[in-house]
């Protein structure tokens, strides 16, 4: 491991603490949620959040950008929002007595984007997403713009008010490398909540991280250890999404390459330099549950995906 990693590594559990308690001055519970979008964060991958209305998915973005000091843009979805709106546009200026072509970069430039209610978008601006996510470039007639590192899409979407919205594609969904549940908060965390938001001014929180060590942080994720059993066992389970009985299609082998990241990087946040059969396990239903599609029959009885993943994960 090189030097500078090495002293990342021993800086790392006191950078996670300090995230954590700054994002829990605004932010009350959500625990497991937080977790998750810091290992996607650490991955490299983009996450998306899925909860009723209210709940804070757009506030827990925001403060998370802000405890990177990364350059942060807001992105609200609307059925008449095309993908210029997103991706830039080449505009036409008078320079010197004559025209030239200049590009105005669009929302889509900058280290974390919220896409805030994704599914309201069209299917022609969702897919101008779609070479973002993945190739983390973005193409504008002939010419092509490369996205500044680290660069991190946080989508919301409402799983009711379906009505107006556009369900987002396999294709998409895979580009996701988590999709996170959000529930209510606790009677006591309620209670908390009103005391925080009634009260006082509204609490702000503090750069944690610079962009370098971030980037170190996500360099650093990739060099934690993992045993060959686990890795075989990661696969299994992935493979076995394919023929499970009640499941349509399963998981492409972007979930296992999924699963071991962001593995990886939980063990990295909870302070450990080696992947554990329990962060496979932790990590298999955020990255698992939006890659498998339920038969028709399957969705009629109720089954869930998570209760499929939970199935596959018993029986391995």
């Amino acid at each position: 491991m090189r030097e500078d990693l090495i002293n990342i590594y021993k800086d790392a559990p006191a950078i996670f603490e300090t995230i954590r308690g700054e994002i829990s001055k605004v932010v009350v519970g959500q625990k497991p949620v937080v977790e998750q979008i810091l290992v996607g964060l650490l991955a490299g991958g983009h996450v998306l959040l899925e909860s009723n209305p209210g709940l804070g998915k757009t506030l827990l973005v925001k403060t998370i950008a802000g405890t990177t000091g990364l350059k942060f843009s807001r992105v609200q979805c609307t059925p008449d929002l095309m993908p210029a709106d997103i991706t830039g546009t080449t505009l036409i200026e008078e320079v010197d007595g004559g025209k030239a072509f200049r590009f105005e970069e669009g929302p889509i430039f900058a280290n974390i984007v919220l896409a805030d209610e994704i599914n309201r978008a069209s299917p022609r601006t969702q897919s101008a997403m779609l070479e973002a996510m993945q190739e983390k470039q973005v193409t504008v007639g002939k010419n092509t713009y490369r996205l500044e590192e680290p660069f991190f899409v946080l989508a919301t979407q409402n799983p009711i008010e379906m009505e107006g919205t556009f369900p987002l594609p396999e294709a998409q969904l895979d580009r996701f490398l988590l999709k996170v549940f959000i529930d209510y908060p606790s009677s006591e965390e309620e209670h908390e909540i009103m005391e925080r938001y009634t009260g006082h001014a509204e609490p702000r929180v503090e750069r944690v991280i610079t962009r370098r060590e971030l980037l170190s942080l996500q360099q650093l994720t990739r060099e934690v250890p993992i045993s060959d059993d686990l890795k075989r066992w990661a696969i299994k389970v992935v493979i076995s999404t394919r023929s499970w009985e009640g499941v349509e299609y399963g998981a492409s082998p972007r979930a296992s390459i999924g699963l071991i990241l962001a593995s990886k990087a939980r063990a990295l946040l909870r302070g450990r330099d080696y992947v554990d059969k329990e962060d496979l396990v932790a990590m298999a239903h955020p990255i698992l549950r939006h890659r498998v599609i339920l038969t028709f029959d399957s969705e009629r009885r109720g089954v869930s995906c998570d209760q499929i993943i939970s199935d596959i994960l018993k029986s391995i």
